[in-house]
Parts: structure tokens; C-alpha cells; sequence
């Protein structure tokens, strides 16, 4: 069997996108939830490659919007499983912009998500930890 560590680290998941006009609000900042949806979205696949199972989300958690988003940036979400459970884990998603042409980059939003692992029934099922290759 793997080691949890090693398995929580392969699991992380960074993806980048850029803030197009479709998805800013009057002040042309990104929409909170156009925002919610990248992080837990980040957060299900990260979810995911950590079980291999089929994993749905059951609670978003203190999310904090400490920095505006600007339309015309770049975000980085970056999803990390920080607790496994029996039948559940934790995401822990931290949003980072940057600015397109300059170095400037920022922590703009933190939040935790917790997913269950469902069996073919939709019913809660253990996490499993995934054997090693041999």
C-alpha cells in the first residue's frame, strides 16, 4: 500500500484560467460564484485523483474573498486534500491572481470543501486507500 502522504500529495491539482468579460459583475471583478464553481470544481478533482472514487460535495466551508478579482487576469486554484475521513475527505482550494503581464500575484480566496465517497447506490462508502503498482 502507498504511503497517505505520498497519496495527498499526487492529489494535488492546480489549474489555471483566465477572467473573461462573461464572468465579471459591474465592477469587473469576478463573480463570486463564477468563483465558487472553480473551486469546487478544483476541489472534486482533486477529490477524486486522491480516492478514485466516485466523490460528491457535501459542505463548502469559510470561504474568504480577501482579495478582488480582476477581469483580465490569470487565477491559479490549487486544491489539496488536508483530512480523510472513513467516508469523506477535506479540500482545502487556495485562488491566487495574477496580473497577465507583470509578475504580480496574490492569495485572493481560501475555502474548504468536503466530499463523501458514494457506492453504486448513492450510499456513503469507505475511502479506500489505492494499492501501490507493483
Amino acid at each position: 500500500m502507498q504511503d497517505l502522504a505520498d497519496q495527498i500529495a499526487r492529489a494535488e491539482t492546480r489549474i489555471f484560467k483566465a477572467v473573461f468579460p462573461g464572468t465579471t459583475n459591474h465592477y469587473d471583478t469576478l463573480f463570486g460564484g463564477a468563483t465558487l464553481h472553480m473551486m469546487d470544481e478544483v476541489a472534486f478533482i482533486t477529490a477524486t485523483r486522491f480516492s478514485r472514487l466516485k466523490m460528491v460535495t457535501v459542505s463548502s466551508d469559510r470561504v474568504d474573498f480577501t482579495h478582488p478579482i480582476p477581469g483580465g487576469t490569470l487565477v491559479e486554484l490549487i486544491g489539496n486534500v488536508v483530512r480523510v475521513g472513513t467516508t469523506s475527505l477535506q479540500v482545502r482550494v487556495e485562488l491566487y491572481v495574477e496580473q497577465m503581464y507583470s509578475e504580480e500575484r496574490l492569495l485572493a480566496v481560501t475555502g474548504s470543501f468536503t466530499f463523501v465517497a458514494l457506492d453504486d447506490a448513492r450510499r456513503p462508502t469507505p475511502i479506500r486507500p489505492v494499492a501501490a503498482a507493483i
